[in-house]
């Protein structure tokens, strides 16, 4: 039993002096920063917007003027202009586009880059979350590690006095293994809370664009009792902010806008677009110098864009129908979060927090007792199980409330409740 043991006691003493070590300590305000500046994800949906901004001066820019010429090349001699011999065609024209088709494709690219703009929006607010998400989990796990740490830390020093007593004949032998059994199950349960840590602090290095190997530790200045109390608007009003500033709902909204500006530019397609030009011809018509103005279009008779419009149409009703799956589902959102809510600050109050500053003091009590043997073996070893799952629940119940308020905070889009 003892190299087990021993061996459990030299990794958390390794983990715990490298996170001393290495620890970065940092807010939310803070990480926020950070991720705002340093997040790649952020960086490439910045350029997207840039991009979609650059093509809506492209939609704007006029069809380049068509430079046509035709001459002879050999007449007798090569290239052979005089008065009396050689031709020459110059013809330049300019396609004009009608039906307010530079406007109406112009319109399209505006809506796109809305859409890019909304969807950036969207991505930091899900990035924000999740980098919350996984802050507010490392607070959670470092809070019930250090209830772990506070029976670890009494137990070793029973277990060193148990020891001595052992070898007086004071004890049994059986009374001090099941102490150190006890033990030794702490010690492998902190281990999976460490196992816990790692892929959450990867994913902050990875949201934050940290490159170095400390450990990032949250500090989190939420006042519980305030959560457990506040005011929270109501349902109705939370979801009309949600529908106005979240970024998945402005862009479905601007999704529908688009298909239906895109059924306007489709429809002025099948308008025809006029060519006009001027044209110079020497030596090739009635005149030795002809001058002439041309103009021509197509005739829409066969093709009148009739495909595409019908499609335009379709997509306007696919669109609507995904526009109000969004609102629905972001109505479903509001209305889950903010139940969540309501009941996590039901289960947490102010009995809970006496209860547990009680408790405590307990577990203080029952140590001295067992050690002046007032207490029997069985019941310590079931007081420091129920005192761990319920310190561990009530921890649980808190982290719940907290995650709650920004979970709401998610939904909406928006901090209804300031962690």
């Amino acid at each position: 039993m003892k190299p087990p043991i021993a061996l459990f006691f030299l990794i958390l003493s390794s983990l715990s002096a490298q996170a001393q070590k290495d620890t970065t300590s940092i807010s939310l305000d803070e990480a926020e920063k950070v991720f705002l500046q340093n997040n790649l994800e952020i960086l490439a949906a910045r350029y997207n917007i840039d991009a979609n901004r650059a093509l809506i001066k492209q939609a704007r820019l006029w069809d380049n003027p068509v430079l046509n010429t035709d001459q002879n090349i050999y007449d007798g001699k090569f290239f052979q202009h005089n008065r009396e011999a050689g031709q020459v065609y110059v013809e330049v024209a300019q396609l004009i586009r009608t039906a307010g088709k530079r406007n109406k494709l112009a319109q399209l690219a505006i809506d796109n880059t809305k859409i890019s703009e909304q969807q950036f929006n969207d991505l930091i607010r899900t990035l924000r979350y999740t980098l919350h998400s996984d802050l507010l989990s490392v607070n959670q796990l470092l809070k019930a590690k250090r209830v772990y740490d506070t029976e670890i830390t009494e137990l070793n020093k029973l277990v060193a006095g148990m020891d001595v007593q052992l070898q007086q004949g004071n004890i049994s032998l059986k009374e001090n293994m099941r102490i150190k059994a006890l033990l030794f199950s702490l010690n492998n349960e902190i281990v999976g809370i460490q196992s816990q840590l790692i892929p959450l602090q990867s994913e902050i290095h990875l949201l934050l664009q940290n490159k170095d190997s400390s450990f990032i530790k949250p500090e989190m200045n939420y006042n519980f009792p305030f959560l457990t109390t506040t005011a929270v608007p109501g349902l109705n009003e939370l979801t009309d902010t949600a529908l106005a500033v979240r970024g998945d709902a402005q862009s479905a909204k601007t999704a529908l806008q688009f298909q239906q500006h895109n059924l306007v530019y489709q429809k002025s397609l099948a308008k025809a677009d006029v060519s006009v030009g001027m044209e110079y011809d020497q030596r090739s018509t009635y005149v030795p110098s002809f001058v002439g103005l041309q103009f021509s279009l197509p005739l829409n008779i066969f093709n009148r864009n009739q495909g595409n419009i019908k499609s335009a149409q379709y997509a306007i009703k696919s669109q609507q129908a995904a526009t109000e799956q969004a609102i629905s589902s972001i109505q479903q959102e509001v209305n889950k979060a903010y139940t969540s809510l309501k009941y996590f600050q039901q289960v947490n109050n102010f009995q809970q927090l006496d209860f547990s500053e009680n408790y405590d003091s307990l577990f203080q009590n029952m140590l001295n007792s067992y050690r002046e043997r007032k207490v029997s073996l069985l019941e310590f070893i079931d007081f420091m199980d129920v005192y761990k799952d319920t310190k561990l629940k009530l921890l649980q119940q808190h982290s719940n409330l907290v995650a709650a308020a920004d979970e709401l905070n998610y939904t909406v889009g928006k901090d209804i409740i300031k962690l």
